[in-house]
């Protein structure tokens, strides 16, 4: 170590220039001007050269791969008649309701096998009838928690089930 030199303290967060050396003192001057004495053993010479030889080697990021099973995004089944059928005009109301009834039966029985916990059911705004029998086929189930997603359900086209 030498005058000029640029050190740090070992045990302290100071770090200074040398502005003098008495035997084994060496007295740092800090960024603020103040002095500070210190023996030489408790001070490390800043070399910033030592970093410019070193390679950095930078690892690519690996994510993890999600299941469904805890996936964020619940699984959604959508029951408005025009996306189960094709022809929407050939169905009375009565086949329509059975129809939908069946694809929510279907889409539980698929949810389970496949250990999902999230399951959005969409039945839209309307007369009720579509919501009643939602609400009819979720109460007769087991093993499952459902509530709308509004708090005034009437206003919610949506049901969110959670199966346990």
């Amino acid at each position: 170590m030498k005058i000029g030199d640029l050190v740090s303290v070992i045990d302290d967060q100071l770090k200074g220039k040398i502005v003098g050396i008495n035997n084994k003192k060496v007295v740092i001057q800090d960024e603020h001007g103040f002095e500070y004495e210190y023996n030489a053993s408790e001070l490390v010479l800043q070399e910033a050269a030592i970093y410019d030889q070193m390679k950095t080697i930078q690892k690519k990021e690996v994510s993890k791969p999600i299941s469904k099973k805890h996936d964020k995004k619940p699984f959604v089944l959508d029951l408005h008649f025009e996306n189960l059928v094709k022809n929407t005009g050939n169905y009375d109301s009565f086949e329509r309701l059975f129809l939908q009834k069946e694809k929510l039966l279907q889409t539980l029985d698929y949810c389970r096998k496949n250990y999902l916990k999230k399951l959005e059911i969409i039945h839209g705004i309307g007369d009720g009838v579509l919501q009643q029998m939602v609400l009819d086929v979720l109460e007769s189930q087991t093993n499952l928690e459902f509530h709308n997603k509004e708090i005034l359900h009437h206003q919610s086209g949506t049901v969110l089930v959670y199966f346990r």
